[in-house]
């Protein structure tokens, strides 16, 4: 009997047998720490940690539920296109993606601080080409004139009624059938199979550069222009959304006032803003990657093959490791429309050449446009849309168009 009491925890009431619990075993002072203590310590840690585990699956899936919310679905145009469905081009490259991203400038709710609301009605400000190589070791962004002259086909508008089809600039596609419209048009000119669509507000484009705490750019001369809300000095700086959003849609209080100079500089401020988000790990930082997705998925509007947070992170996954040099922005080769200097005409054979390039996956390379006019004066004069750079890999030559990549530092230019 004795030696089991010894063994368990000895009488209350005996010293020698460490009964008395103002003293432990080893005279310190300090209660004895036994097996019981220890599984009990134990059975609270794994309680404790069972409920973190639940608490962060819990958050987990209601930010997954918010970011998959924030995203509108466009059913309409997936309607529109599939009753078109016969006079779409096939796709000719598999894995290859081409992504028709839109930047609508509708002056309705929100955005009327930046321009007259005329009824809702809206016109695509900007419109860009995105073709993902089937190899995503390489992105090429071609910007398609809001004044370029196209055929545009019969659509249908919001109402139901048709339009006629008609030779008209291209951004009236957009005020016409939507994104339908505007999706059917870039097919029939570039026969470059629309696999994906993006449209993206002026706000969510604000909230985009502020997630990321600004966005760099190089100005050569101050601007300051009441209509799109801008004032800043020359020489690098930082912009914030609002800033940024000027410093896009801004037209004649910077350089030459044309839409083309306009184009090059929303080009190169997206390079900017890619090249931000890949070197500051954005993408590999969750607490830093939220923001961003939270603001980029409440601007978007996307087909249903997009609509989904799942959809987008597998669409960025595939691009997080393209080399920054190898994001290219380009603009279509086009003109001075011969009828009227203030549209633009397709440059042939060169923008076929360009279309064909983009249809079969196959290479471009983009140089700033005044070491390609320098290039060109070298050669005699060729004209400057694109010429053929030579290729010892190969027999065929891979052109060279006017841009800039998103690895490059446009105050250095």
């Amino acid at each position: 009997m004795d030696a089991d009491v010894s063994e368990s925890a000895g009488p209350p009431d005996d010293p020698a047998a460490g009964g008395d619990k103002s003293r432990s075993g080893n005279g310190s002072g300090a209660p004895v720490s036994g097996a019981g203590h220890r599984h009990h310590w134990l059975r609270w840690t794994a309680l404790g940690a069972s409920f973190v585990v639940l608490v962060a699956a819990g958050v987990g899936a209601w930010l997954y539920r918010k970011l998959d919310g924030n995203i509108r679905t466009d059913t309409s145009a997936a309607a529109e296109l599939k009753a078109y469905e016969r006079e779409r081009p096939a796709s000719v490259v598999h894995d290859a993606e081409n992504i028709l991203l839109i930047g609508s400038d509708s002056r309705a709710g929100d955005n009327r601080k930046y321009g007259r609301d005329d009824g809702g009605s809206q016109r695509s400000d900007t419109t860009i080409l995105l073709h993902l190589a089937a190899d995503r070791k390489s992105a090429t962004a071609m910007s398609l004139p809001r004044d370029l002259m196209v055929q545009i086909p019969v659509c249908h508008k919001a109402d139901g009624t048709a339009t006629k089809k008609q030779f008209a600039q291209f951004n009236w596609a957009f005020e016409f059938g939507g994104t339908a419209c505007t999706i059917r048009t870039v097919e029939k000119m570039t026969g470059v199979r629309i696999d994906h669509h993006m449209v993206v507000d002026f706000n969510g484009f604000k909230d985009m550069v502020d997630a990321v705490d600004g966005v760099e750019v190089c100005l050569k001369k101050p601007v300051d222009d009441a209509d799109a809300h801008l004032k800043l000095p020359a020489g690098r700086q930082k912009l914030d959304g609002e800033q940024a959003l000027g410093y896009v849609r801004a037209r004649k209080s910077i350089g030459n006032g044309s839409d083309t100079e306009r184009m090059d500089r929303q080009q190169q401020f997206l390079g900017a803003l890619v090249n931000k988000v890949q070197s500051d790990g954005v993408l590999l930082n969750p607490t830093r990657l939220y923001p961003v997705l939270d603001a980029a998925t409440k601007a978007l509007t996307t087909d249903p093959g997009l609509d989904s947070l799942k959809d987008l992170y597998e669409l960025v996954r595939g691009m997080r490791n393209v080399p920054t040099d190898k994001v290219q922005f380009l603009t279509v080769p086009r003109q001075p429309y011969a009828a009227n200097r203030n549209r633009d005409e397709l440059v042939q054979p060169d923008a076929n050449r360009l279309f064909k390039r983009l249809r079969d996956d196959d290479p471009v390379a983009v140089v700033p446009a005044d070491r390609l006019k320098r290039d060109d004066e070298k050669n005699n004069g060729k004209n400057n849309a694109a010429t053929d750079t030579p290729d010892a890999s190969g027999p065929s030559p891979t052109p060279t168009y006017s841009g800039n990549n998103a690895a490059a530092d446009l105050c250095k230019q």
